[in-house]
């Protein structure tokens, strides 16, 4: 009787320390990946227009029980289509190596780059993978995003900076490059590999390259490449702006953002 008694007294100490670890989880913000997924989704400024448990779904279907480095592109499709982009005509805000400074500036503003779309909030800055045989969402010793193309995260992005690139559709995009680096317009970059492929015309008229003058300016020997990969009739335009010029509009969330410079 004695040893009976012990047994369910050491059962309840468990669940009750299994209950305090979760509420302490929950309280300091530790959340398990997809209780993350579905805050950041219910926060999103346009999310009753979505429905976040579908979007979960959908989600998971990409990756959970396969293979992490046998991932493709199109695995994230239907995911992609249920949480579809919508936002204002010529807001569209590119990036190459200036993701930071772009999202300093966007933050008050309504110009949206790829992160400030549903998905890309809701994603930017996590990672996962999962597992031949489990039903698990895996954060931890996941293939680095080099280690094989075909991972999780590197697909989902491309995938997603495909579709942000189709929906342009406005008189001018705008672009955001280095100018601290020798090559602003990297050929290996998703911006050049992919998002500058699928700019087109008449959707988009031209495209105006802003560049923070450092070691390379509008004269620098890649840009000539990025207004070559221009398909026909889209014409190009490169500003020299200083960082500090840059976070200033910032503040000016009423100039559209081809006008700031």
């Amino acid at each position: 009787m004695e040893k009976k008694h012990c047994i369910i007294v050491t059962v309840v100490i468990s669940l009750v320390i299994v209950f305090v670890a979760v509420v302490l989880e929950i309280t300091l913000g530790k959340r398990t990946f997809k209780q993350e997924f579905e805050y950041r989704c219910s926060k999103f400024e346009s999310s009753k227009k979505y429905n976040c448990t579908e979007i979960w779904h959908e989600f998971e279907k990409a990756y959970v029980n396969r293979d992490p480095c046998k991932i493709p592109m199109n695995a994230c499709g239907s995911l992609v289509a249920v949480a579809h982009f919508e936002h204002a005509y010529n807001k569209t805000l590119f990036w190459s190596k200036t993701k930071n400074l772009v999202r300093d500036l966007t933050k008050n503003r309504d110009d949206v780059n790829l992160e400030k779309t549903l998905l890309g909030s809701v994603l930017d800055g996590l990672t996962w993978y999962g597992k031949m045989g489990s039903s698990e969402t895996f954060t931890k010793g996941y293939p680095e995003w080099n280690e094989c193309v075909n991972n999780p995260p590197r697909s989902f992005w491309n995938r997603l900076s495909t579709a942000f690139a189709d929906v342009a559709c406005e008189d001018h995009v705008t672009v955001i490059l280095d100018g601290s680096i020798d090559t602003p317009f990297n050929p290996s970059t998703t911006f050049a590999t992919i998002e500058v492929k699928r700019i087109k015309y008449p959707k988009v008229k031209s495209l105006t390259v802003v560049i923070v003058p450092q070691k390379s300016n509008c004269n620098n020997e890649s840009l000539k490449a990025l207004k070559n990969a221009l398909v026909q009739g889209i014409t190009y335009n490169c500003k020299e702006v200083t960082e500090a010029k840059i976070k200033k509009r910032s503040s000016d969330p009423k100039r559209p953002i081809g006008k700031c410079w």
